[in-house]
């Protein structure tokens, strides 16, 4: 299950994974014969599965005598299926390993230090770990040059101030000043972030700008690479929860609004109360949709349905 921003709400989607061996390359003629097939750009990548399966795929379209027992003896690996079990998920490359795939490829410098990138996002285990591994990777010239809107997708679900500086520009009262957005945000930002802020809302088309020199909110699709979405998503949720903790000491009570229950429910009632939130929130925005013309400041919403216990059953206490 992952998850993803839309229409400024979050919502649950399944992600049905393709089968990453499947692939059908073509050849186009030419008088002179078949053109041979262009290797994948591992630029073009965020899977280094992914990647390995296309390269296999183009090596056995260049060659239909190639094989995986090959590839091992150019890897100098001692396993024939070593490949394709890295390519199914049920193995993972290692330092040295990597290496020896890179060097059986003939990936250069910069193609081999991009596919260790992808690698490392791939192992990393923790938020911060792979939000580290996405930095580097984003950062990097071959990443910016091929997927500049991507990146910027990301960083826009990851930094709690850019959704809501698009949501005050909905306020007939807003201003495309970045001193006057810093000092209006709470808590308050940087001039420069509000600044860089703008220019990554007018780049993704986001906001739009006006002949009077202001701005308004503009529909957009936010193009944020699957491999990374929920990613994306989770810092989303860590960073407005930091706010709504911050708020406790930070706001008058009038100002805010903190509520829960703690209650024991059975698991199959789990389902129903999704969907009940979930019509909760439709309802809620809205409510606050139709009074658009109006609107004076930014709130968050947010609804937490987390368990504070494992499922029991009456027979592990008898």
């Amino acid at each position: 299950m992952v998850e993803r921003v839309v229409d400024r709400r979050i919502t649950d989607y399944v992600c049905d994974a393709s089968n990453v061996l499947s692939g059908v390359l073509t050849m186009s003629e030419s008088p002179s014969g078949p053109t041979p097939p262009e290797r994948p750009s591992v630029f073009a990548s965020l899977d280094h599965r992914q990647y390995l399966a296309d390269w296999f795929a183009w090596k056995k379209e260049a060659n239909p005598r190639f094989s995986h027992r090959a590839f091992a003896r150019m890897a100098g690996q001692k396993s024939p299926s070593l490949a394709l079990s890295v390519i199914a998920g049920r193995r993972n490359l290692t330092d040295e390993t990597l290496d020896a795939f890179t060097t059986a490829m003939k990936l250069s410098a910069d193609e081999s230090e991009y596919f260790r990138l992808l690698w490392v996002l791939d192992m990393a285990r923790t938020p911060e770990e792979r939000n580290a591994a996405w930095q580097r990777l984003a950062s990097t010239r071959h990443f910016r040059e091929a997927r500049p809107l991507e990146g910027e997708s990301f960083r826009y679900l990851s930094t709690w101030y850019l959704p809501a500086i698009r949501e005050l520009a909905a306020c007939p009262g807003f201003k495309a000043d970045p001193a006057w957005i810093a000092r209006t945000l709470r808590p308050r930002i940087r001039e420069r972030e509000a600044a860089a802020a703008l220019e990554l809302l007018f780049d993704l088309g986001m906001l739009e700008r006006t002949e009077d020199g202001s701005a308004q909110v503009c529909e957009a699709s936010l193009a944020t690479p699957p491999e990374v979405a929920g990613l994306a998503v989770h810092n989303f949720h860590r960073e407005m929860l930091d706010r709504a903790r911050d708020s406790i000491a930070s706001m008058p009570q009038e100002e805010r609004h903190l509520a829960g229950i703690t209650v024991a429910v059975p698991s199959s009632l789990l389902p129903e109360l999704k969907q009940q939130i979930h019509h909760f929130l439709q309802d809620m925005l809205q409510r606050c949709d139709a009074h658009a013309d109006e609107a004076e400041q930014v709130l968050q919403l947010g609804v937490q349905l987390t368990p504070l216990s494992h499922a029991v059953s009456a027979q592990e206490s008898s």
